[in-house]
């Protein structure tokens, strides 16, 4: 299958949750044999460079700087180039889903626009566009299909696909003894440190140590909230690690918390609980990581930092495990063959099959 992703900004020029997805599965489906390209605004050296290949996919050079309406213009005779069998487009900036669109009328190929929900749902018209232009929109979460149902999208033209965990990475990887608790965030104004540091404090009188993975702005400010609540000997700040490091402590660890105010999708989350990690979420209206613990015995869902204190104490009473094969479901191969099914089955809605 011939398969064209459209996103002006890769990894490269603006490292993204959603972005990160868009580059997996595109090298995803090149290691599986497919033709892969990406249309994009030129992020390599090189003036008269038009192509670059990385990973087994093809980049190829709409623009050479940022310039939303010049790449919709442009994008729909460099589609026509390649001859995708699907075009994949993420939603920002929309005006490049308008270029994307444009090429599929004439070429009748169905187009996919992935939401991951990195955004706040739009509000303008020209926001709105990418959820209604699409044969399908691709989500990570119920909770990014609201917004996109909200901004247009039919019921029927969602699809959910969440975040995936390298089964073999985590089956491979030896835990961190000595953890009873950890998180993984990037420490900005959504990672909400203060609730679980709060629940800590509480259980001050018990024996536990907790990890916090990440970086970020807000990191100093984090810090000094666990010294001034007299917890700071007792929680280790690893800064980012690689994924390696990050499993060896998700398998040590008893529990997982997450406190983010804003989560598309809980990857580490995900992680922590294929790492065997009792899972305890603080709910908020933005976040869907509480849907990752809905119906699950080893899964809590707590409203404040008493609540997660209590979760931590009830966790204590349930067995400690390095890996839960309930969520290797969630495996990369696993979830890009829901890609392929999606695009095989809005290629047959089309009549191209």
């Amino acid at each position: 299958m011939r398969v064209a992703f459209v996103s002006s900004h890769t990894t490269d020029r603006r490292d993204t949750p959603g972005n990160r997805r868009v580059r997996r599965v595109a090298e995803g489906l090149a290691r599986k044999g497919h033709e892969v390209a990406v249309f994009c605004t030129q992020w390599w050296e090189g003036e008269t460079v038009a192509e670059f290949e990385r990973d087994g996919v093809t980049y190829h050079a709409v623009t050479d700087t940022p310039a939303p309406l010049t790449f919709a213009a442009k994008v729909p005779f460099a589609l026509s180039s390649f001859d995708p069998d699907i075009v994949h487009a993420t939603p920002t900036p929309p005006a490049q889903v308008v270029g994307a669109r444009l090429s599929t009328l004439f070429s009748r190929t169905p187009l996919v626009v992935d939401w991951y929900g990195d955004d706040d749902p739009p509000e303008s018209w020209s926001g709105r566009y990418p959820a209604r232009a699409p044969t399908a929109v691709i989500t990570p979460s119920r909770m990014v299909s609201t917004w996109v149902r909200e901004s247009g999208a039919s019921a029927e033209a969602v699809e959910i696909i969440p975040e995936g965990v390298d089964v073999s990475l985590i089956e491979d990887t030896d835990p961190t003894d000595g953890v009873d608790v950890v998180t993984a965030c990037s420490m900005d104004e959504h990672a909400n440190l203060d609730s679980l540091f709060l629940a800590l404090a509480e259980l001050r009188d018990r024996d536990w140590h907790a990890v916090v993975i990440g970086d970020g702005p807000h990191r100093a400010a984090f810090e000094q909230q666990a010294t001034d609540l007299r917890i700071a000997d007792r929680i280790t700040f690893t800064g980012s690690l690689s994924p390696a490091e990050r499993v060896a402590y998700y398998k040590g660890a008893h529990v997982f918390t997450h406190t983010g105010t804003r989560t598309p999708f809980a990857t580490d989350l995900l992680w922590g609980l294929a790492c065997g990690c009792i899972g305890i979420v603080e709910y908020h209206t933005d976040s869907a990581a509480h849907e990752l613990v809905e119906g699950l015995e080893r899964g809590f869902r707590a409203t404040s930092p008493q609540e997660i204190a209590n979760a931590i104490e009830k966790a204590g009473s349930l067995d400690t495990r390095t890996t839960d094969e309930r969520f290797f479901k969630y495996s990369h191969d696993a979830l890009l063959s829901r890609y392929l099914t999606c695009y095989a089955a809005v290629r047959d809605d089309a009549g191209l099959f």
